[in-house]
């Protein structure tokens, strides 16, 4: 098997949005024109409807939102996709955050009522920092709708982001009909389907050939015609290396909910959507195939810090003799049945070969890899080989955390992944003494998976866990899953506290005994035993730094600051 080949094939991306901008309705469209869905759900989904693929928590489908990321792995047309559909509300961001650490470009949707609202820009801010190429959906064109060419402007405007519109709104709002491609010069005129469930009929043709020209008014007509010609006048012609640079975007305009334009992007982007590149990492020996980063990775890799000492940077290629990948994900009860955990792990280079055995840099051991899924939501089957760009799914190995390297080569040992600092703060009751148990051990699992902490007060008489989170929903979505997946129910206390910061590791018992803490603040550890101080407001911070200056406070504690 040519490896070169299978690499060349992967197109490895994630879908990101603001909060109900389709993103999930347009997850779900891709996977129907790719062929992996013959029936697409609907986030509103009504009892006789399917829910959507990517969105299979019980509590997702509750709550129409998408809670945790999902990986649908499917072929189209060649290609070996990996789509990775990412929570949009804030609260959940650090999921969302992990997952562009893993994808080679991303799908960003934007509301084309809306334009750009918080989370896009955000979202868009991490791509930057990291090279990622950005494609962009505008979505609901069958919706009242912001004029195309203000959205372009505010892309290069806010963004500061170049926009190419690779096709173009005929019609806009409830007269929205088609899209016009400019590349291939073709009008692309749809018709409804019933609830969005199938593909939708498409006419295609010239703009003035008469079967086009006929079902198009003079209004929309003339209206299409000028609004082309002042973007050919405009001069811009696509420039694919500015889009693999992250310099600019293409631009794709439709409707996802009811299958217009779906067809052109989901092309589009795999034409032009780059393939598995080169991770940072670290070698002992740089080799043949690692690479020194430049340009945007170069900035981003001196963003992170240096590599410890005797590590060098190194932009390690797909086509490197060893096999590598690291963990970017880790999810409890994808099968309540047999309590298992999966770790999802993107592989960087080489070959995966299911019961090979690897390197566990982090743990100092080695594993056999004997497990191994291709994922699809909530389904999997069994994979017993993957290539660079691949995600799949490691079963059983409790010892796995969030950003470890797995590699046959030792001396590879890929970055960290950047953790959060928390924003809410919460405690956790165990109402039920008899249920301690199922609470302790649901717990504990949902740890695991990273997006919550727990914090311990000193000299707490209490050892009821405090549970720290980027957003409070999380706390809501660890409750939820203690009573439907552990049987344990849970009462939630609201916590004083609204800022954390940690502090030096090295302070000992009359160390934190010497320090002056504003009133309403409390020193804890988190569960790694680093010290914290937790604070009502962020003021209290501040007057903490200015008298206690030999106990300089950070965001994250010291082994995240490292890496």
């Amino acid at each position: 098997m040519n490896i070169a080949k299978e690499i060349q094939k992967r197109r490895t991306f994630a879908i990101i949005s603001h909060p109900d901008a389709g993103k999930t309705t347009l997850t779900e469209k891709l996977l129907l024109y790719g062929g992996a869905v013959q029936l697409a759900g609907s986030v509103t989904a009504r009892k006789h409807q399917r829910a959507t693929t990517s969105d299979w928590m019980e509590l997702e489908r509750k709550r129409g939102i998408s809670i945790s990321s999902t990986v649908l792995q499917f072929d189209y047309d060649g290609y070996r996709i990996n789509l990775l559909d990412t929570p949009g509300h804030k609260d959940f961001s650090e999921d969302t955050y992990r997952v562009l650490t893993a994808v080679d470009s991303v799908v960003m949707v934007i509301d084309a009522a809306k334009g750009l609202e918080a989370q896009t820009r955000k979202l868009f801010e991490v791509c930057r920092r990291r090279g990622v190429p950005i494609f962009t959906f505008m979505n609901k064109c069958d919706r009242p709708m912001r004029d195309p060419l203000s959205l372009l402007d505010e892309l290069e405007r806010v963004l500061g982001l170049g926009a190419f519109p690779v096709n173009w709104p005929i019609g806009t709002g409830f007269e929205f009909q088609g899209v016009y491609d400019r590349r291939a010069r073709e009008v692309h005129l749809f018709e409804r389907t019933v609830g969005g469930q199938f593909r939708a009929p498409v006419s295609v043709g010239g703009l003035h050939d008469p079967a086009i020209r006929g079902r198009l008014d003079e209004q929309t007509f003339r209206k299409v015609a000028e609004e082309l010609e002042i973007l050919d006048l405009a001069g811009e012609d696509f420039d694919e290396a500015a889009v693999l640079a992250g310099q600019t975007t293409p631009v794709f305009f439709g409707s996802g909910i009811n299958n217009f334009g779906v067809q052109l992007l989901l092309d589009g982007f795999l034409r032009h959507a780059p393939g598995p590149r080169g991770r940072n990492g670290r070698m002992a020996d740089a080799g043949r195939f690692a690479v020194p980063l430049a340009g945007a990775s170069a900035a981003a890799a001196a963003a992170h810090g240096e590599p410890p000492e005797g590590g060098i940077p190194n932009c390690i290629a797909p086509e490197h003799a060893a096999f590598s990948g690291f963990i970017f994900k880790i999810q409890a009860n994808m099968d309540p049945k047999h309590r298992d955990r999966i770790a999802f792990l993107r592989v960087c280079s080489g070959k995966f070969e299911r019961d090979m055995t690897v390197a566990h840099p982090r743990a100092d051991k080695r594993v056999r890899l004997s497990s191994s899924h291709k994922l699809f939501g909530n389904e999997r089957e069994t994979v017993d080989e993957a290539f660079p760009g691949d995600i799949i799914g490691l079963v059983g190995h409790s010892d796995f955390g969030i950003g470890d390297t797995l590699t046959t080569d030792p001396g590879i040992r890929y970055k960290e992944i950047p953790r959060f600092t928390p924003e809410a703060f919460a405690y956790l009751h165990n109402p039920n003494t008899a249920k301690y148990k199922q609470f302790r051990q649901g717990l504990d699992q949902l740890l695991q998976e990273g997006v919550i902490q727990v914090l311990h007060l000193r000299h707490a008489v209490s050892k009821v866990p405090l549970l720290a989170a980027v957003g409070p929903l999380q706390f809501e979505v660890v409750q939820f899953r203690l009573e439907s997946e552990y049987g344990a129910a849970s009462r939630l206390e609201s916590a004083p506290w609204t800022v954390v910061r940690w502090l030096p590791p090295e302070l000992g018992e009359p160390d934190l005994d010497a320090l002056s803490l504003p009133t309403g603040s409390r020193i804890a550890f988190d569960m790694g035993q680093n010290p914290v101080v937790l604070f009502p407001t962020e003021w209290s911070a501040n007057y903490f730094a200015e008298t206690n200056r030999k106990a300089p406070l950070s965001s994250l504690p010291a082994e995240s600051r490292r890496n």
